[in-house]
């Protein structure tokens, strides 16, 4: 097993007594709160946490680790990945790191390997990286032109069924939204998406019909009764303005699902004023936003020879000052969107830190990957810390955020249901058979 700082009580009732918690995910418990931190003595009683109570003052006959001031964690939410994608980089890079280049590196790889086996490998490695580091949710995109549609989304069902009990999975259908003008394709897009519980997606362009096809996207998703969650404005050119269309689309289409728009990167390029309008407008539609800020610190304002300008990321606080539910995850991993990444939450709330400016203060940095996600993914029993939830926790030697955002915290314990898991990440030459060393 991957080394650990501490060895919680193999006990069916214990406490980790001394524990630092994230005030901001925690509920029906009252502290003095610094920098957005609370102490507290936690009792678990047979998978479940029975008890939050001040600091030392668990009752002293129960079995427990002394956290020293440690911090425990509700597990993460992953709320936007491409676990069909993950792990393709060995066998089709991307040669200079550009959106463009993305988009031919996987174009050639899905039509030449996508096969059932080969997504379902690259899959369930990926989920086995994201439950060691303590994820316990994940919304995946799904490349969805045809006949892909129909592979993945199978190799999706079986794979939320065999995770079920460790990493609940939800899966949007990703497609070139003109691709709705063949009628035959999309009806059966839908029927799959419906048939297998998922979410209908695509990805947005400026153009002459992008009103009225997402007026038959609105029509389908609420037809269907499905939410929506779309790729938006992945672009540093000012005059992409599709979430603004989005927006408009779903007042004036009624629409009542959920609706979820990834990246927006080109409102960040936008005038004060321009920018200003669409956030109002994306908050009365009640759209929710999540940014990706690895994945478009790597792709956004990429050109040979050319020192990056920005820094490729959305307006995330104006969004959240509007009252707009915001979140941030990882995006793609180790694929031609995004060489790097694993999965882990802890390494995308440190980037996003530093990238976006969510600190000083830091009192509730810690949202953006447990409860805005999981309540934007309709799962608000995710991502908390309880008196009844689940006892599905991170520990974490660090002891307050400088020490927190300084380390990969590699040596963090994980609890599902009260009892530390195996964090032994995978080997990649697992995978050589299929994407090559």
């Amino acid at each position: 097993m991957t080394h650990s700082f501490i060895s919680p009580p193999n006990a069916g009732r214990f406490v980790l007594s001394n524990a630092t918690l994230p005030a901001v995910a925690v509920e029906g418990f009252d502290a003095p709160a610094i920098e957005g931190l609370v102490k507290a003595d936690i009792v678990i009683a047979d998978g479940v946490i029975s008890a939050l109570l001040p600091a030392g003052a668990a009752p002293v006959e129960l079995p427990r680790s002394d956290l020293k001031d440690g911090m425990v964690w509700p597990c993460f939410t992953d709320m936007h990945t491409h676990l069909d994608k993950g792990h393709i980089w060995p066998r089709n890079a991307n040669p200079d790191g550009t959106f463009i280049g993305a988009l031919d590196a996987v174009r050639a790889d899905r039509e030449a390997y996508w096969s059932t086996a080969d997504v379902g490998k690259r899959m369930e490695f990926s989920l086995r990286s994201a439950y060691a580091h303590g994820t316990s949710l994940i919304r995946t995109h799904l490349d969805s032109l045809a006949p892909q549609h129909r592979i993945s989304f199978e190799v999706f069902a079986e794979m939320r069924d065999a995770w079920k009990d460790r990493v609940a999975l939800q899966a949007v259908a990703l497609f070139p939204m003109e691709n709705m003008v063949d009628a035959a394709y999309f009806a059966d897009l839908v029927a799959v998406v419906r048939e297998k519980g998922g979410l209908i997606g695509g990805v947005t362009r400026m153009n002459p019909d992008l009103d009225s096809q997402l007026d038959v996207l609105f029509r389908a998703a609420a037809d269907n009764g499905l939410d929506v969650d779309l790729h938006v404005d992945e672009s540093d050119d000012p005059a992409a303005e599709t979430l603004k269309a989005i927006a408009q689309a779903v007042l004036r289409n009624r629409f009542d699902g959920k609706v979820t728009a990834g990246h927006c990167c080109s409102l960040a390029r936008q005038d004060e004023e321009t920018a200003k309008r669409t956030v109002e407008l994306v908050a009365k539609a009640g759209l929710s936003i999540v940014s990706l800020p690895m994945c478009n610190l790597y792709l956004q304002d990429r050109y040979p020879g050319r020192t990056p300008r920005w820094r490729g990321v959305t307006l995330f606080k104006e969004l959240a000052a509007a009252g707009v539910a915001t979140a941030v995850a990882s995006d793609n991993t180790r694929d031609p969107f995004y060489a790097y990444g694993d999965l882990d939450p802890v390494e995308v709330l440190r980037e996003a830190v530093r990238i976006l400016h969510l600190d000083h203060p830091l009192d509730t940095a810690a949202r953006v990957v447990t409860t805005s996600p999981a309540d934007i993914l309709g799962r608000p029993d995710k991502g908390r810390i309880a008196a009844g939830a689940l006892a599905d926790l991170v520990l974490f030697s660090a002891r307050r955020w400088t020490e927190f955002l300084s380390r990969p915290q590699s040596d963090r314990v994980v609890l599902r249901r009260g009892k530390v898991i195996d964090r032994s990440l995978p080997d990649y030459r697992e995978l050589d058979n299929i994407v090559g060393a």
